[in-house]
């Protein structure tokens, strides 16, 4: 081929169709100085020799070219470069700080925070990594040669600045076991049918080239490599996010740098798969209770701290449509309803109302983006018209005050489930956790679940007792649900279900959901997305794929690590896609489930 031919290039380029793999597009974040926008070679050929697209992004603050930018990317790697100001870290500047880099610093603090909002994978290189803790809660070291005196005095340092070739190794880090970089070095297992010993810390060369380290990584990252000095030479992810940093220049080191590049190019085109199954499946969440958080004065129009579902979150997270319920507190003996909330109501019923008000308020005030959906349907043509989707639940049967004529009037206002009961023994029936007052469900909760079916309503028996659960499992005609419920044998409490009533549930043509309340997945520390994740595939062995789902309980004390709002669910799926489910099981499991059991409750429903 003429290297001097356009039109041999162009032939070369094209190819026959059809044509390859579209790559993972990684947005790298330039440097900045005397008026120019540049980047070192080594960051974009490595991108590239990794199987990634490499583009550039200028330090530009402009909101709508940031988010522009984010929805054109895969993955963020953070590049080198200047000091940071350390104003950012709530700190005066010390003697020995370095130039600063004030073009720099706010746009590239500003898109971190974005694409870590986003789930995004990222890399940080030398700043990069200062960049990562500075952004997310971390410190930053102003000059690691001048750290303050210890009892034997001052700390004596390897030399992390180099005048040699920037590929050259000049010291070692040791990284530790169980983390992803040491995953991404570490050499392949044999495999042995004798157990494994425990893996020892691996140490590896790396240039070094800075003044500068993370000297708090914050609550967001795990320390996973140190320098003989002890400074921090990595860090990452404690949320099991595909977030790393290091010290040092991989992108000057050739082959020996790659893996950390082809590491994030791999997490970039999970990513862009996940993102695009979100594009084509519709997801819902089956329960969340922000209303609870209405007497705040939450923003839902905004990415609000105060509430774990959001319209920014739910974007974020790729989440379609959630079923925000109506709690109502049980009262104990003694105690009135008025008591246990914030809004001065007469009743349970009226409670109900004004939060179905205030939910119909906050969808008109965002109609562009949001609707009420009170069938699958609904459901599906707003994903087709770009937007989210809120249904209506009741938790906590209370509402209807003991008059069957109100079954009508919440099914009139578009209530798709009622809860029979929360903690704490009703008029309809036991809860799990209540006094065994009606021995199970009783004769007015017979008639009300008669009712619902009647009317359409799905009958959700999360909270409920045992015998509550195997009495309206009889008197139920149509399938029923537990919208937000988890399983005994992983986590022996009263909320979750035996393997006996979940394979009950399912011959019944009913579905649980996985719920993320920490105490109902483990009991001996704090749950993770890797505990849901395995309360779902223990209840897909009991009950089949076609009967599970997850209603997360948001705002309600659910979120758990790895899934701790809305804005995180896509991970979700990551984990989903990394077990090889299909994009047909991944459906069901993401709503299809639900949807087949609340379209058979409505079509049962006497017109």
């Amino acid at each position: 081929m003429n290297r001097f031919s356009i039109q041999q290039q162009l032939d070369g380029i094209y190819g026959t169709f059809p044509a390859g793999e579209q790559r993972p597009v990684i947005g790298i974040t330039a440097n900045y100085g005397e008026q120019t926008s540049k980047l070192a070679d080594g960051y974009y050929k490595q991108v590239l020799a990794a199987g990634g697209t490499p583009v550039i992004i200028p330090p530009l603050c402009d909101r709508d070219a940031l988010l522009t930018t984010l929805g054109c990317i895969d993955g963020l790697l953070l590049s080198g470069g200047a000091d940071i100001n350390p104003l950012y870290c709530g700190e005066e500047p010390q003697p020995h700080l370095g130039g600063i880099n004030a073009e720099r610093d706010l746009p590239e603090l500003l898109i971190t925070r974005l694409a870590f909002n986003r789930q995004l994978p990222i890399l940080g290189i030398c700043r990069g990594i200062q960049t990562l803790a500075v952004a997310l809660g971390g410190k930053v070291k102003q000059d690691i040669n001048f750290s303050p005196p210890t009892k034997g005095g001052r700390v004596e340092r390897i030399k992390h600045s180099q005048d040699c070739d920037r590929a050259t190794p000049t010291h070692t880090v040791t990284i530790s076991p169980a983390t992803t970089l040491y995953n991404i070095y570490s050499p392949a297992r044999r495999s042995s049918a004798v157990s494994p010993a425990p893996p020892s810390p691996l140490t590896i060369p790396v240039n070094s080239f800075h003044h500068q380290a993370v000297s708090e990584p914050g609550p967001r990252f795990v320390v996973s490599a140190l320098a003989p000095d002890g400074v921090i030479e990595a860090i990452e992810s404690s949320e099991y996010k595909s977030i790393l940093g290091v010290q040092w220049h991989p992108e000057c080191m050739g082959d020996d740098g790659l893996p950390l590049f082809r590491w994030l190019v791999g997490e970039a085109r999970k990513f862009r798969e996940a993102s695009r199954l979100h594009n084509r499946v519709l997801t819902l969440d089956t329960h969340c209770d922000t209303p609870m958080f209405f007497p705040q004065h939450v923003d839902f129009g905004h990415r609000d701290p105060r509430i774990l579902v959001d319209l920014h979150k739910m974007t974020e997270g790729r989440l379609d449509s959630t079923i925000m319920v109506a709690y109502l507190p049980q009262p104990k003996q003694g105690e009135s309803f008025a008591s246990k909330v914030s809004f001065p109501v007469t009743g349970p019923k009226e409670y109900a109302d004004l939060i179905f008000d205030k939910i119909e308020t906050i969808v008109a005030d965002h109609r562009d983006y949001l609707s009420i959906a009170s069938t699958p349907a609904d459901l599906y043509e707003n994903k087709r018209q770009g937007r989210k989707s809120i249904m209506l639940g009741i938790e906590n049967g209370l509402a209807l005050e003991g008059d069957i004529q109100n079954v009508a009037h919440f099914a009139k206002r578009g209530v798709v489930y009622i809860t029979l009961c929360h903690n704490g023994d009703n008029d309809l029936c036991d809860s799990c956790r209540g006094n065994r007052t009606h021995g199970g469900v009783s004769q007015f909760g017979e008639q009300v679940i008669k009712e619902m079916n009647r009317l359409g309503l799905m009958v959700d028996l999360s909270h409920a007792g045992d015998a509550s659960f195997y009495d309206a499992l009889r008197i139920s005609k149509s399938p029923i649900v537990c919208s937000h419920s988890s399983c005994r044998a992983l986590c022996d409490h009263p909320r979750n279900l035996t393997d006996e009533q979940m394979q009950a549930l399912a011959q019944s043509g009913g579905v649980m959901q996985v719920t993320l309340y920490s105490g109902f997945l483990r009991k001996d520390a704090k749950a993770s997305i890797l505990d849901a994740i395995t309360h779902l595939e223990y209840a897909i062995e009991v009950m089949g794929v076609e009967h599970v789902g997850l209603g997360t309980d948001f705002d309600g004390d659910g979120g758990v690590t790895g899934l701790a709002d809305a804005s995180e669910l896509i991970q979700f799926t990551r984990q989903l896609l990394n077990r090889h489910y299909s994009e047909r099981d991944i459906q069901k499991i993401w709503g299809g489930n639900f949807l087949r059991v609340m379209g058979q409750v409505q079509r049962m429903k006497e017109i």
